[in-house]
């Protein structure tokens, strides 16, 4: 048997215990990393299924990749240096779901890591990719549509609280320049409806409180909330305030409705952000963005939240409810 001493052993399994922590920091820093940015604030749900498609591809967070999770809580002027220092750490990929100015600043401070969006807007109009079938270049991703759906919205609200012939309509200065096509498209729509819009401007948690002030004193028959990273993640900000001024009000998203909120009509975003996550396995596994051709949403959401509705002393015409996708009682 081999003689060793006290003071030996304890020497040698000294260092076995200190190599154990060098082996695992070694295996984890060998993981790809993925830089996941989100201008909203942190959701668990959205989070989940980015995982979820990541999975799909073969990739668990923790044991083949690591994903570094940037919630920027609307504070948009945060995306240049934080782009910049993924771009100097030489992350595996940059996912941008739900970000047309996060894919952009992007876009600038790299051409060589491959970014996986998730945009509103024409992603060619952009100018992310040269065209949907063949994007070239290191982007790829998902349209998702907020612009376009800004008008239908519009017209729903309207049939809901046919009354109002002045709508209030939120946006936020921040996201520039999704909200300039925004107001773009619900001017144009309001003008064909014969309707009168009152624009509000906010950024901040702060500055929504200010807008409904602003709303309460004016007497607002309606609000439409513009599709907005931010506002979604203050949904329950927003859905609180319009319950409180007694004030019907369309969202972006469905999750305002189960907070409380009124009505929305959107695309399905948990299946735009694990599509974020395919695409984003797709080129850890060797696939090239350029060859990813970008996909269209094509599931739409309208949901409307009855009691909201009796609350506000609202009737909910029957041919609306006939075309609700959900109806929550």
């Amino acid at each position: 048997m081999l003689d060793i001493g006290r003071r030996e052993f304890m020497t040698m399994l000294g260092g076995a215990t200190a190599a154990w922590p060098l082996a695992a920091r070694a295996q984890q820093s060998a993981m790809p990393v993925v830089g996941f940015v989100n201008a909203g604030s942190s959701d668990a749900l959205l989070a989940a299924a980015f995982r979820k498609g990541l999975n799909e591809a073969g990739y668990v967070e923790g044991q083949n990749v690591a994903v570094e999770y940037h919630w920027l809580e609307g504070k948009f002027d945060r995306l240049p240096t934080l782009m910049a220092d993924l771009a100097r750490r030489r992350v595996a990929v940059i996912a941008t779901p739900a970000g047309n100015h996060a894919t952009q600043v992007a876009k600038a401070a790299t051409t060589a890591i491959p970014i996986v969006f998730g945009v509103s807007e024409d992603p060619v109009k952009l100018g992310l990719v040269e065209s949907f079938a063949r994007p070239g270049g290191n982007l790829t991703g998902i349209n998702f549509f907020t612009s376009e759906l800004e008008a239908k919205r519009l017209a729903l609200l309207h049939e809901l609280v046919p009354k109002a012939v002045r709508i209030a309509v939120l946006v936020n200065p921040a996201n520039a320049p999704t909200f300039e096509s925004q107001l773009r498209a619900i001017s144009d729509a309001a003008h064909a409806m014969g309707l009168q819009i009152q624009v509000l401007k906010a950024s901040t948690r702060s500055e929504i409180e200010a807008a409904f002030a602003t709303l309460a004193r004016d007497r607002a028959e309606s609000l439409h909330v513009a599709g907005d990273v931010f506002f979604t993640s203050r949904r329950v900000q927003l859905a609180t305030l319009a319950a409180t001024n007694r004030i019907p009000t369309s969202y972006p998203s469905r999750e305002a409705v189960e907070t409380g909120g009124l009505m929305a009509y959107a695309a399905d975003r948990a299946g735009m952000y694990r599509q974020v996550g395919a695409y984003t396995g797709q080129i850890l596994k060797g696939a090239k963005p350029a060859d990813l051709p970008v996909l269209q949403s094509t599931k739409f959401e309208f949901v409307i939240n009855l009691q909201t509705a009796r609350a506000l002393g609202l009737d909910v015409p029957p041919t609306l409810l006939a075309r609700a996708d959900e109806v929550i009682e």
